[in-house]
């Protein structure tokens, strides 16, 4: 167990490496219950979430999703989340658990007359469950019912309780999202463990993510780095009808490009798994960037991470050095994400 963002939670339950394989081949659980669930409700809650996200929500159809970016005024990522529409004037989004009061904070800035919104992340559990096997879990465990579509929701009630479904996922396989009272986590948990989903942990939930080079809130995404520079620009929208916070920066930046962009690099043999703070040496070794996230990808064998590095010194093909414990390991900067099915 490991502390995060004032809550305990479980880094493996048997092993990494078997927690993964089983999500890539069957199917597993992580508790996401420490994560954040803001309700967004008003006439105008649309306009509003343009003009404070990258994505266009004005294209969100009732019960669909979309990722999105919170920025600041320079255009740096406050937080990375999804958000869901419920209805044609209700919104569901879910952040960062560490990103909650940041969230809610910068709300509360830029508040308008007619918008609501409630954080109800108390009062929510939430569970992840992944894997080629999750929609046949899911028909079982709801007497029949079937999962939304992909990147899509469901507002439902389930023997008289609310639930909020979602399928999306952060693991590269398919998925749902089960959103329940806390008070009722602990049950339908159970029921998942009844129905052989096996529990999964921070740890392969990191390698799974890392395997499909989605980013990690507070390593591959900061303040101090846009969406552009993250490789991300597709989920900003820069012709909707209303701009939003950090527009200016980012359209600068699309017009001149960027200097650094985040990118995969694969170690060239396996050895000691490359971690986070690590430096990247170029061809004459000296440092280039540092590792954002890093790990040894179960599914490859070899070690794989992320970096912000220099455009104009490489490029997809580039020979690069990763040090760890002093030396040198040969690596190579690779085409994204890293495990293709």
């Amino acid at each position: 167990m490991v502390s995060f963002a004032g809550w305990e939670l479980p880094v493996m339950y048997s092993s990494i490496l078997a927690e993964h394989e089983t999500v890539r081949t069957s199917v597993g659980v992580f508790d996401i219950s420490h994560m954040g669930q803001i309700f967004v409700s008003g006439e105008k809650s649309q306009k509003w979430l343009d003009a404070l996200l990258t994505n266009d929500v004005s294209n969100l159809e009732i019960a669909d999703a979309q990722y999105t970016f919170l920025l600041n005024e320079s255009g740096g990522v406050i937080d990375d989340l999804i958000l869901y529409r419920l209805d044609e004037t209700s919104f569901f989004l879910v952040v960062n658990a560490a990103k909650i009061n940041e969230v809610t904070e910068w709300f509360d800035r830029h508040l308008l007359e007619g918008i609501t919104y409630e954080n109800e992340s108390s009062e929510w559990a939430g569970l992840a469950v992944q894997g080629p096997r999750a929609p046949e879990i899911y028909t079982r465990i709801t007497g029949g019912r079937c999962l939304p579509a992909k990147y899509g929701v469901d507002d439902v009630t389930h023997e008289g309780a609310r639930m909020i479904v979602c399928r999306t996922g952060y693991t590269g396989e398919d998925g749902f999202e089960l959103f329940c009272s806390a008070r009722a986590a602990s049950g339908w948990f159970q029921v998942l463990m009844d129905e052989h989903v096996v529990p999964c942990g921070l740890g392969a939930r990191d390698t799974l993510r890392l395997e499909m080079c989605y980013p990690l809130n507070g390593n591959d995404l900061t303040e101090e780095r846009t969406p552009l520079e993250a490789g991300l620009g597709r989920f900003v929208a820069f012709d909707k009808e209303v701009e939003f916070l950090g527009r200016e920066v980012l359209l600068r930046q699309k017009e001149e490009g960027v200097e650094y962009r985040l990118m995969a690099i694969q170690l060239s043999e396996r050895g000691a798994p490359p971690r986070a703070g690590y430096p990247v040496l170029g061809d004459e070794d000296q440092v280039i960037g540092h590792l954002t996230s890093g790990a040894l990808s179960p599914s490859l064998g070899v070690g794989i991470a992320l970096a912000y590095l220099p455009r104009d010194v490489v490029k997809i093909g580039s020979s690069v050095k990763i040090e760890v414990r002093g030396q040198g390991l040969p690596a190579k900067v690779v085409k994204k994400p890293f495990y293709q099915h």
